[in-house]
């Protein structure tokens, strides 16, 4: 029988944290199957599914504990189940002047719609012209089909021109 696991680490950032940790997966029978990981600041963190017989998960739990010693922070957490994909997956692509609070009021308007969020990925960048920092962002959300689409575009609307930033939804599915 199988077991899904989640492993979650952060580290200084040097070559050879991802190599390490996919090691001691594989020394232990495990399958790395999904990956999140990226390099924040100087740290490297990540989160990976690994799928593993149950017969080797505490000797891998104490392995990825062990990582501790080379600097490489490691927890591992029960993944459970995947809860059933419903409703359509929405898709927010948002920039605009880098400023405190953009993530907080747009995650808010999604959860008053009702909606999961899945993703997001956020990065600040310089731009073009100015200089000036941009912030960038993707989520995926999946919407319920009782979403009032209308009334959630229209919040986020109110939130771009408050925030001074250009959010565009896309329905994915």
């Amino acid at each position: 029988m199988q077991k899904a696991i989640v492993v979650s680490f952060i580290a200084e950032d040097r070559p050879g944290i991802v190599e390490r940790l996919a090691a001691v997966v594989a020394e232990h029978g495990g399958n790395w199957e999904d990956a999140r990981l990226s390099q924040l600041g100087g740290k490297f963190a990540g989160l990976a599914l690994v799928n593993l017989p149950i017969a080797a998960e505490a000797a891998l739990r104490d392995a990825i504990a062990g990582l501790a010693e080379e600097a490489i922070d490691c927890t591992v957490t029960d993944a459970g189940e995947m809860p059933a994909q419903q409703g359509e997956l929405l898709t927010l692509a948002l920039v605009g002047p880098d400023r405190p609070g953009i993530i907080h009021e747009v995650t808010r308007a999604l959860r008053g719609a009702g909606l999961n969020l899945s993703r997001l990925e956020s990065t600040v960048k310089s731009a073009p012209m100015s200089a000036e920092p941009l912030f960038h962002a993707t989520l995926e959300a999946r919407a319920p089909a009782a979403t009032d689409r209308t009334t959630l575009e229209q919040e986020l609307d109110r939130i771009a021109e408050a925030m001074g930033l250009e959010i565009d939804l896309l329905q994915r599915d």
